[in-house]
């Protein structure tokens, strides 16, 4: 099934409700970064909980969610756009901790002390950062906590990491329903028991229930209709212009130190891991311009 994000609103305007199936974007994301089981299970939430934010927003812009913790995961960033790509990595791909009730224990490979960033790109190089103290550190319930406590907006977001017993993703994905104002206690009522009586997220994925079929059932008691769609893909925007501005901002004495050295330079992307290798001339014509 290809990677997807739907949304939906209620007839009434009280309730957004977005849906997505992310398992072959997280898939790339995992073979890229090598990572291990407990960095997939991490890495796939924080993707897919910033497909979902993405579309909240407006065409071309775009979020980035930075996790920061205490656990061997240390830090997670994840960027998405509302136009549907994603990208991420995790800072230690191979940290583990013991598994919790047969489970993969995200929080504690998060770390239970540390912050949620949140910076939103809306264009014409305007940004609008905010930070909160991490809640659960299950990523979900952060991201929901975080639009609850910055935004006023009152959020629930399940996201769902499935992996095989090879290490594969079997299944990835979520939603996030929000309650817009003025608040409607009784249709809050009937999604909250729609929500409570959901099979888990991943047996659904696993099931290749469509997001606008998990929407049909969280709707079920509350007349929509479908406002969206669209394709997601895991993109990243590196090239070799973007990583020679990085060597550039190094400064000209570090530049000329790694060209006795080194005789030329290699920078990889940590987004997608692509490596840019840069020979001595290049640097040396760095070098000259930067003085």
């Amino acid at each position: 099934m290809t990677d997807t994000i739907e949304r939906v609103i209620s007839d009434s305007g009280n309730f957004f409700g977005i849906a997505c199936n992310t398992t072959e974007l997280v898939t790339e994301a995992c073979r890229r970064h090598d990572v291990g089981p407990t960095a997939a299970a991490a890495l796939g939430r924080a993707l897919t909980g910033a497909a979902l934010l993405a579309a909240l927003m407006k065409d071309d812009q775009s979020i980035l969610l930075k996790f920061e913790g205490n656990g061997p995961l240390r830090k997670i960033i994840t960027e998405a756009g509302y136009n549907g790509w994603v990208r991420g990595y995790v800072a230690n791909p191979h940290g583990e901790v013991p598994l919790k009730d047969g489970r993969i224990d995200v929080a504690a490979g998060l770390g239970h002390a540390g912050f949620l960033t949140v910076i939103k790109d809306i264009g014409q190089n305007t940004k609008y950062p905010g930070t909160i103290q991490l809640y659960t550190s299950e990523i979900g319930e952060d991201l929901a906590y975080y639009l609850s406590q910055s935004e006023q907006t009152p959020s629930a977001i399940a996201l769902a990491t499935h992996l095989q017993k090879d290490g594969t993703i079997g299944a990835a994905g979520g939603f996030l329903i929000q309650s817009l104002p003025p608040a409607d206690e009784r249709t809050l009522a009937g999604i909250e028991q729609e929500m409570a009586a959901l099979p888990p997220l991943s047996q659904l994925l696993l099931k290749d229930k469509s997001p606008g079929e998990i929407l049909s059932i969280l709707f079920r008691s509350v007349p929509h209709r479908k406002i969206g769609s669209r394709a997601l893909h895991y993109f990243c925007s590196c090239n070799k212009d973007k990583m020679r501005g990085a060597l550039r901002s190094l400064g000209v004495e570090e530049l000329q130190e790694i060209l006795q050295e080194e005789g030329g330079a290699e920078v990889r992307c940590e987004f997608c891991r692509q490596s840019y290798r840069f020979e001595a001339a290049e640097l040396a014509k760095l070098i000259e311009t930067g003085k």
